[in-house]
């Protein structure tokens, strides 16, 4: 999961996000502490983890959680979904999705901007922009919000 996490956002994020977090040669270990706790640590017990798989290779990743504000709309909160680029287009986003995130449970994201292939796929599943900004490890994100019900493919 951290190999996967690592590359996704090699792929992902390069020209947004520092090169020299990106290439920091302590990346796959911090990736690989932050998934060994949240996978093993009594406190992450709210969180739904899923994962996809080409044959025996991972190429998807995925996890909600409960919201960590307790006046919000929503129930969950997608907290992380990367597929390898190589695996776009092939439904392991969509089914991810759908694994951490119930289609009629009302839900947030932060998804980085620019990055319209992802918020692309979020508005195809029923999210939209609410306004709200932010920036995490140097890069802007934009929230993404959908309300109960609403229209997913």
């Amino acid at each position: 999961m951290a190999r996967v996490h690592v590359r996704c956002w090699q792929e992902t994020y390069r020209g947004l996000m520092p090169d020299a977090v990106l290439d920091d040669p302590g990346l796959p270990a911090a990736r690989e502490r932050f998934w060994t706790a949240v996978l093993t640590d009594e406190r992450y017990r709210g969180n739904r983890t899923a994962v996809a798989q080409r044959g025996d290779r991972l190429i998807g990743i995925a996890m909600s959680v409960p919201p960590l504000d307790g006046a919000v709309q929503w129930v969950r909160q997608l907290s992380v979904l990367y597929v390898v680029a190589a695996a776009h287009g092939t439904g392991a986003g969509r089914a991810l999705l759908r694994a951490v995130i119930e289609p009629a449970e009302p839900a947030a994201l932060w998804v980085a901007d620019p990055n319209p292939r992802a918020q692309r796929f979020y508005r195809k599943h029923g999210f939209v922009a609410d306004g709200a900004t932010q920036t995490e490890d140097g890069v802007r994100e934009i929230r993404m919000v959908r309300a109960a019900g609403s229209r997913r493919r």
